[in-house]
């Protein structure tokens, strides 16, 4: 009964009750941050993560630009619903690149962590045009207009070198071939060994809508393709210090 009377003496005195509050929010933050400052890093290493291509980064601001993540998430919870539908729970690692983070926090839409590969170009094209056309119920708004806005590669090096800035390990033969290497990866009739090299062989290079013109549509969709294709899962293995 002591204990209580103390207690209802705190809750009915405001300046006390706002000294109190923040003096527990301020050890349980400090509990939580400062051991990170003595972590070597906070992130695991992952093998086959790897920094975007300059096609697929131009394919991202659009995502961001479009606003998807307000309906699409990027982030699946170690939940068994969660994996059995849309596949392994997301890793840090796989979003290190990513700036700024897309993991999302609504799914009007599915999650697209895994979207990766799980569908062919062709499909993403008529789903991006007319949604409704492969998903009957989908409220998505159509985004055909992507195919008719060709691309300048111009902006490609500075596009890669803006995200060498916040720390992404481009080097500067990546900044410097940015602009063929945008290029190279939406046609399959060029020369991509340099590109395969730079990102590594498993680069999907593909005229991703079918058109001669590189177009906000391939980039869209190179950046789609590549979610979740980082990874390999089948002999991935959590470090169990992490």
């Amino acid at each position: 009964m002591a204990i209580l009377e103390k207690h209802k003496a705190i809750e009915t005195h405001a300046t006390l009750l706002a000294v109190l509050s923040l003096l527990v929010v301020t050890i349980g933050g400090a509990v939580q941050i400062i051991p990170l400052f003595y972590l070597e890093n906070v992130i695991e290493d992952v093998e086959g993560v790897r920094p975007y291509t300059p096609l697929e980064l131009a394919g991202r601001q659009i995502y961001v630009r479009e606003g998807c993540y307000v309906c699409h998430s990027q982030m699946i919870r170690p939940m068994r619903d969660e994996v059995e539908r849309y596949g392994h729970y997301s890793l840090a690692a796989e979003s290190k690149y990513d700036h700024p983070f897309q993991w999302g926090s609504k799914r009007t839409g599915p999650d697209l962590a895994r979207v990766g590969g799980r569908y062919s170009d062709a499909w993403h094209v008529d789903h991006l045009t007319n949604p409704e056309a492969v998903v009957p119920e989908s409220i998505m708004p159509k985004y055909g207009f992507l195919s008719d806005r060709v691309m300048d590669a111009s902006f490609a090096a500075d596009l890669v070198s803006t995200n060498a800035l916040v720390g992404v390990p481009y080097t500067s033969e990546m900044i410097e071939a940015a602009k063929a290497d945008f290029a190279a990866q939406a046609d399959p009739n060029a020369d991509t060994t340099a590109l395969l090299e730079r990102y590594g062989e498993t680069v999907n290079v593909s005229n991703f809508d079918g058109q001669a013109e590189l177009t906000e549509m391939d980039a869209l969709i190179a950046y789609l393709q590549v979610l979740g294709t980082m990874v390999d899962f089948s002999t991935f293995q959590p470090d169990p210090a992490r």
